[in-house]
């Protein structure tokens, strides 16, 4: 290894932005990048503004949007958000605030009322006469749901998800099965066609035509998304003409309708559009005349090949740089072994083509450069010891081509571990690190992953403690959950205007203020991992569970460059968005890096009244560059029934969808305002949704607690929210910890965010093939689920509890020898020990069914989870009962004594 000494006696240059064309060149781009047709009417009236704002014409350009000020711009494709770096901060306009700027309130009951349109614009809802539709050749969407018109389901039988449920006398509340996402009530051709609830759901499946509706029920409305997800099957379609809606720019879909062989009308905005040549020819028939059989007209998520009018730029390689802790601290924990070798092991498999490019940045307190231009013998150290005015010592050979340097980079990484075996360095300059991965990356854009092991202590960014430890079980006021200092958030913004997101790895053995440092993924459309008393040796399952997170980062699929917009139906509209992005206009979010672990949620309000349809629909559309340098647009498109009864609108709640917006909504609560406001919101949500349900119901008798059974779980998960480490009070929680909670809140997708919130618990001493199912090869036994109650364990018994990123199983002082033998591999209970952390691979029957059950849950799983047997009586057991979510701590109600405050509440 090769040391130079590189002094700083530059001023070190701006990075220029991406596109270096002038103002009047870039105009010209967005006009051809828009798809401007000078016939157009649309489009002939204005130019295309120069700005993000403008781009991709999101609104309908006859209702002003609520939230902007300015009418709504020309339509556009969604847009490249390469060419303009975003400010360093944003200026707060009358468009959109960006998120984070203002945290939305949560009132007690959320009643956000509609924002009322800018006065003096009449809503037009465009009447479209004088067509014949063909309905028995063309069966579009209003066809199909003539017979829906906002059917109303008390006319028939009661359904199952209004059968009143009294829950102080209903004890197991708790299903044996999982919770599915209730199916939305259209007909069989519409519920065929529907987006699946894993890519999109709604907390409330029918929706209320009204706001006022909306308020009386007392129940969130929002979108919960999980966009980029890893899919078995996804229509790719390769077409010169991408069918888009001319006013709104919806993309064409399974829920527009046909009005003859060549005009289709819009189902967001109604606008009737000419179907284009090209569309009549269906490539999956090889058939001409039926635009209606399309793949984009039968699959509700499908994906684009976009032409180079979605670009702004040609597609970038796929680059990734590394910055990496070497202080004492980091070589202490031996975090670098484990990263190395991954790495090495998957050079060959992270995501990308002949370009993909790879640098690595380490730094104490100075920063360390590695040339490893392709011809040198050995890698070459360059070390930038004044960090108050950071310079790329040489800006071109520190990203290299995989292919051309693997030797170095081999070399490199298996040097890393043991050249700072010795060092006595204990300061860390995170900050001027991040300057330099800026000024690296900011030509290309990317992914920077950032590792470190405590508070940044030198140069720009520094940190102080803020933690006070005596202060972790407090009751009261629980502070410093939002950054100590804006560096974090201003360098993320200015990562995400030059197309790169930043992933922090924190694996720390102390307070190192992850409500400052989680900024610098927050805004750039990064992620965090988080590993509390990280140590390679003292604490194995830890480092093991590193190992496998990393293998899932490296391999999985990302895009680059992206952009995403939702759009919904005339008269809904968007309010406040959740999850890691920045805001580039009112409904456009930026993001940098996407991936398949990535959930997003979005708040609803009903702006106008839905009256004049029955059916609403959804479609969010994401536009990115694949790691083979492909632009792509991947669309989903959910149809959902409007509603006009009260009864109607509780029928079709998502309790699960309704919990994980109301936690998102909480967490923001808790920064802008503090905890207990959002601890009582969400008590308040609970009493408000169960006290608006009663006074619909009129025979119901006042000393009881009624739900409908769509909404019988409420207050259960609502009880786990507030034990739930992000919101507890009165249990020792380190800050760092409730942080990340709430970081994992805001970006986790629904099905990983529930088991968070409310872990399953089985019973696994007695495991059989009774109802199994076969999963490749394997059988896969199905145990019931209990509830998270102490009186569930038996002392005879073990369990395994399944909290997402961790399964314990806790085994009982009286546990049959056979089990503990056949699938622990010990003797007897008392021969097993303290810290188990694994299932070994035994030879029986029994450890076949509990290995398999356990390897079918871990499956698709972002985090890889670690495992602790629990020995009952062991010290360990308190983390396990924690879980117990039914039963009462001394800080917190009982399952029973929650639903005894809330009746208190509705009775007051």
């Amino acid at each position: 290894m090769q040391y130079g000494e590189y002094v700083n006696n530059q001023a070190s240059s701006a990075p220029t932005p991406l596109s270096s064309t002038s103002d009047d060149e870039e105009e010209e781009e967005e006009d051809e990048e828009a798809g401007v047709d000078s016939s157009s009417t649309t489009s002939s009236a204005s130019p295309v503004p120069n700005s993000y704002d403008a781009l991709e014409g999101g609104s309908y350009p006859d209702v002003l949007s609520s939230s902007a000020s300015s009418p709504a711009p020309d339509p556009a494709p969604e847009p490249d958000p390469a060419p303009a770096p975003a400010p360093a901060v944003p200026q707060p306009s009358k468009m959109a605030k960006p998120f984070g700027y203002g945290y939305p309130t949560l009132q007690p009951g959320y009643q956000n009322a509609a924002a009322p349109l800018n006065p003096g614009v009449q809503p037009s809802s465009p009447v479209y006469s004088g067509f014949q539709p063909y309905t028995q050749q063309y069966p579009g969407m209003n066809q199909l749901s003539s017979s829906l018109g906002g059917l109303s389901l008390q006319s028939s039988a009661q359904p199952e998800s209004l059968r009143p449920v009294n829950l102080t006398q209903e004890r197991n509340i708790l299903p044996m099965t999982p919770v599915w996402a209730p199916v939305p009530n259209l007909n069989l051709d519409l519920k065929k066609l529907n987006c699946s609830p894993d890519s999109f759901r709604c907390t409330l499946t029918n929706i209320p035509q009204t706001q006022a509706l909306l308020n009386k029920a007392k129940l969130p409305l929002g979108l919960l998304l999980h966009p980029f997800r890893d899919l078995t099957q996804l229509p790719v379609i390769t077409s010169n003409t991408i069918v888009r809606c001319r006013s709104c720019r919806t993309y064409i879909n399974p829920f527009v309708s046909f009005i003859d062989q060549r005009r289709w009308k819009c189902n967001l905005c109604y606008r009737v559009n000419d179907v284009p040549e090209e569309f009549m020819y269906n490539p999956l028939t090889r058939s001409y005349g039926e635009p209606h059989k399309r793949p984009e007209v039968q699959n509700s998520t499908v994906e684009f090949i976009a032409s180079s009018d979605y670009m702004l730029r040609p597609p970038q390689p796929a680059v990734y740089l590394f910055v990496l802790d070497v202080s004492h601290n980091a070589v202490e924990a031996g975090y670098l072994t484990i990263l190395c070798q991954s790495l090495l092991e998957n050079l060959d498999k992270l995501p990308g083509d002949s370009r993909t490019r790879i640098g690595f940045v380490t730094f104490d307190s100075t920063i360390h450069f590695y040339n490893l231009q392709e011809g040198l013998s050995q890698p070459q150290m360059l070390i930038v010891s004044d960090i108050d005015d950071v310079f790329l010592p040489t800006p071109d050979s520190l990203l290299v081509n995989v292919y051309e340097s693997k030797e170095l980079i081999k070399d490199l990484l298996n040097a890393l571990p043991n050249m700072f075996t010795n060092t006595r360095e204990t300061h860390s300059a995170l900050g001027p690190a991040l300057q330099a991965a800026f000024k690296l990356m900011s030509p290309t854009g990317g992914r920077v992953s950032v590792f470190q092991t405590q508070l940044p202590s030198l140069g720009a960014g520094l940190l102080q403690s803020r933690e006070d430890p005596n202060q972790r079980s407090s009751t009261k006021v629980v502070q410093h959950l939002g950054p100590a200092t804006d560096f974090y958030k201003k360098l993320a913004l200015d990562c995400s205007g030059q197309q790169t997101a930043v992933d922090l790895f924190l694996l720390s053995s102390q307070y190192s203020d992850l409500s400052s440092l989680a900024c610098m993924s927050k805004y750039s459309a990064g992620c965090v991992y988080y590993y509390p008393s990280f140590h390679y040796t003292h604490n194995p399952s830890q480092a093991e569970k590193l190992q496998k997170d990393l293998k899932r980062y490296l391999t999985r699929k990302i895009g680059f460059e992206a952009v995403m917009r939702i759009r919904c139906t005339k008269g809904l509209s968007m309010h406040t968005f959740h999850g890691n992005f920045f805001v580039r206009s009112t409904d456009l979010l930026s993001l940098a890096n996407i991936n398949p672990d990535a959930g997003f949620a979005v708040q609803l309000s009903i702006e106008e009244s839905l009256t004049d349809t029955s059916l609403v629909c959804f479609q969010t559309a994401l536009l990115y560059t694949s790691s083979k340098g492909e632009r792509r647009i991947r669309v989903h498109t959910l149809c959902l029934p409007v509603v006009s009864s009260l009864a109607d609108v509780y029928a079709g709640v998502d309790v699960q969808a309704a919990i994980c917006l109301l936690a998102n909504m909480a967490v923001d609560r808790s920064v802008s305002s503090s905890l207990s406001d959002a601890r009582d919101a969400l008590v308040n949500a609970v009493v408000d949704s169960l006290s608006a349900y009663g006074s619909t119901v009129s025979n119901l008798q006042q000393s009881a607690l009624i739900a409908p059974s769509s909404l019988k779980l409420f207050p259960l998960y609502v009880l786990a929210l507030l034990k739930q480490k992000a919101f507890r009070t009165g249990t020792s929680t380190r800050l760092d910890d409730r942080v990340y909670a709430m970081c994992q809140i805001k970006c986790q997708p629904l099905v990983h965010l529930m088991k968070m919130i409310h872990p399953n618990l089985y019973r696994i001493d007695r495991l059989t093939d009774e109802g199994a199912i076969h999963v490749s090869d394997r059988v896969v036994p199905q145990p019931p689920l209990q509830k998270l109650s102490a009186e569930k364990l038996t002392r005879d018994g073990a369990f395994l509890m399944d909290c997402g990123s961790v399964f314990y199983i806790w085994v009982g002082k009286s546990c049959d020898n056979n089990f503990i033998e056949d699938v622990l591999g010990y003797p007897n209970f008392a021969s097993i020990p303290q810290k188990m952390t694994y299932l070994p691979e035994l030879d029986t029957l029994s450890s076949e069914r509990a290995r398999s059950f356990i390897t079918w849950l871990r499956d698709n799983r972002p985090l890889s989870p670690i495992l602790h047997v629990v020995k009952d009586e062991s010290p360990a057991k308190t983390e396990f009962f924690q879980h117990l979510i039914e039963d009462r701590t001394e800080a917190a109600f009982s399952y029973y004594e929650f639903l005894l405050h809330i009746q208190q509440q509705i009775c007051k």
